[in-house]
């Protein structure tokens, strides 16, 4: 359906996703992108809510608010509402026979309650908005919401587009060909064969949540893909163009790990010791994963012919699975935008209206992930002086926190707009010196407080990362960091901090035109140290990452980071109110 668009103010489009978690707001104006956050970063809960059968209609209030208030703009001024889900689409799914929990996912009851509570979205934001807005409210493929957040800013005319994640409506593949303002459709491979849920319920029999993916990346290092190919191979088979699993041995639906204890053995209790099987299992399950995704981009590649690839969905964060892509298959280009997981869908909500319903070219392309909202350095001080803080302003922030950096320090990184995605970028961010050794221990134990196998990732100035890592002349950039690559061997000794188990780092590359403030606090350590690399992990401990001042200072205070740079400021460590 076609929509007049309204002259001559300019158009604001709203979209929203929070039917499962990762609950996110994205406003477009005339076509860009004014702000994109996640709930999280506001709400401080992680993922923002659970994805339960009861809670579709929960709805990321707080980002939505924030959006308007930093555009300036009122609910009479949205055009356009989009909502990352199609509750009509998903009560028309054909059920199969598999163990559920009565009124939960997949039961009867569950998928009516789910239903009921979709259907009150509207209505809710009406009452936000404090007038009817169903007139302008969208109901969306939440596949195509996916396909939309990475086609439509990328900065290709004509893409391959493949989303893999755990479940939509109720495809888990989607299969797309992207040409200038449309997306076609041309496959789809439904739930329960799904990579996004096989590695829930592993990343659960490891011992670990149903949201800890990385987790089991970083472990998949440690272990052979040898030894439980032949187990795996009972629960996956892989076909031209597609895959299937075996439900009676998964059961995704319920708490039941019986049947592939019987090939797997016993499953880990949380927090026990990690046994070599565990990281085994760990790494045939990235095998296999990587093998699955191979066959799916190059059957894509037959049914599209294009050089270029969009990938989205929980699936694309996985960057060792990224790189294979890239060597292994035949597109030129790869583009991942920083929020591929169901975050995303709300840039895609967005897209997808002001594109394929409104007809509008194309104009913008997501080339930074800096999406958030800023804080001036008034807004800081307040919150400075609220705490009581010990700290001086800086007109060179950059040089202090880098000769802080080099000098053995954890250093809080604060600046300007914050990213959107799961992965701090040069914002929100921790950083230490690449070069100690000690620096991944320290980290996790001391400032983290997570497991200690878990890798850190290297920031790099662009123009300098060939000289330290292994990327072709064939690859993207990797300045949202969602590509793993191989540390070249001169070099190892030089970053040990930052180089997990199997020589490879999960790079950013880091560009002055992206990202000025953190380019230059690279550039001056590269001066000191002859390095042009620093450690960054996001700016947070076991909670969401820090959005505000006050979120920064409170993380600042409860743990072992030294100073905290933010805005032109340097905190010290000391009186904390």
């Amino acid at each position: 359906m076609q929509y007049p668009l309204p002259s001559p103010r300019p158009s604001y489009i709203l979209g929203i996703n929070s039917a499962y978690h990762e609950s996110s707001v994205c406003l477009i104006r005339n076509g860009k992108i004014v702000l994109a956050i996640e709930e999280e970063r506001l709400n401080r809960v992680k993922h923002a809510k659970p994805a339960r059968v009861d809670n579709p209609d929960e709805l990321p209030v707080q980002a939505i608010q924030l959006c308007l208030e930093k555009a300036g703009i009122t609910w009479k001024e949205i055009d356009r509402v989009g909502y990352s889900f199609d509750p009509v689409k998903r009560l028309k799914n054909k059920e199969y026979s598999e163990p559920v929990i009565p009124g939960d996912w997949g039961s009867a009851d569950g998928e009516k309650l789910f239903y009921e509570k979709l259907q009150q979205v509207p209505q809710q934001l009406s009452q936000l908005a404090r007038e009817d807005i169903t007139a302008k409210f969208e109901w969306l493929d939440h596949h195509l919401c996916h396909a939309a957040s990475a086609y439509f800013v990328s900065p290709y005319q004509d893409a391959a587009v493949l989303v893999v994640d755990g479940i939509g409506e109720f495809e888990s593949t989607t299969f797309y060909h992207g040409k200038e303002n449309r997306l076609e459709k041309l496959n789809t491979i439904d739930y329960p064969n799904s990579l996004g849920f096989l590695w829930e319920k592993f990343a659960q029999f490891l011992g670990f949540s149903e949201y800890d993916a990385c987790k089991v990346m970083g472990l998949a290092s440690y272990g052979n893909f040898k030894y439980y190919d032949n187990e795996f191979r009972q629960i996956l088979t892989i076909e031209p163009g597609s895959f299937q699993l075996d439900p009676r041995i998964l059961q995704f639906r319920v708490n039941d790990f019986s049947q592939l204890e019987k090939l797997f053995g016993p499953r880990r209790e949380p927090g026990s010791k990690l046994e070599e099987r565990h990281m085994d299992i760990a790494a045939t399950l990235q095998k296999v994963t990587e093998e699955v995704l191979l066959e799916l981009a190059n059957d894509l590649y037959d049914r599209t012919g294009s050089e270029n690839l969009c990938l989205a969905g929980g699936v694309a964060l996985n960057c060792v699975a990224n790189r294979i892509l890239q060597e292994k298959t035949p597109y030129k280009h790869i583009y991942i935008q920083p929020a591929a997981n169901d975050a995303g869908t709300a840039i895609g909500a967005a897209y997808e209206i002001w594109h394929q319903i409104l007809g509008q070219p194309r104009s913008y392309v997501m080339d930074r992930p800096y999406l958030g909202p800023e804080y001036s350095d008034v807004e800081i001080q307040a919150v400075l002086d609220e705490h009581n803080l010990d700290y001086h302003r800086c007109d060179n922030i950059e040089e202090v926190a880098a000769k802080l950096v080099a000098d053995g320090h954890i250093v809080g990184w604060f600046q300007d707009r914050m990213e959107m995605g799961p992965r701090a970028l040069g914002s929100r961010t921790l950083l230490a010196d690449p070069r100690n050794p000690n620096m991944r221990d320290i980290l996790n134990i001391k400032v983290k407080h997570r497991e200690h196998f878990r890798p850190f990732a290297p920031s790099v100035l662009a123009d300098k990362a060939q000289e330290w890592f292994r990327i072709g002349d064939k690859q993207m950039p990797s300045d949202f960091m969602l590509f793993a690559y191989e540390v070249l061997e001169s070099k190892r000794d030089l970053i040990p901090a930052v180089i997990h188990i199997d020589g490879t780092s999960r790079v950013q590359t880091v560009r002055s035109t992206s990202h000025a403030k953190y380019y230059r606090l690279i550039e001056e350590f590269d001066k000191l140290t002859g390095v042009p690399i620093v450690l960054n992990t996001s700016f947070n401990d076991s909670e969401p990452i820090v959005c505000s001042p006050e979120d920064a200072v409170e993380t600042f205070g409860k743990t072992k980071i030294d100073y905290l740079a933010i805005g032109n400021f340097l905190v010290s460590k000391g009186e904390c109110a």
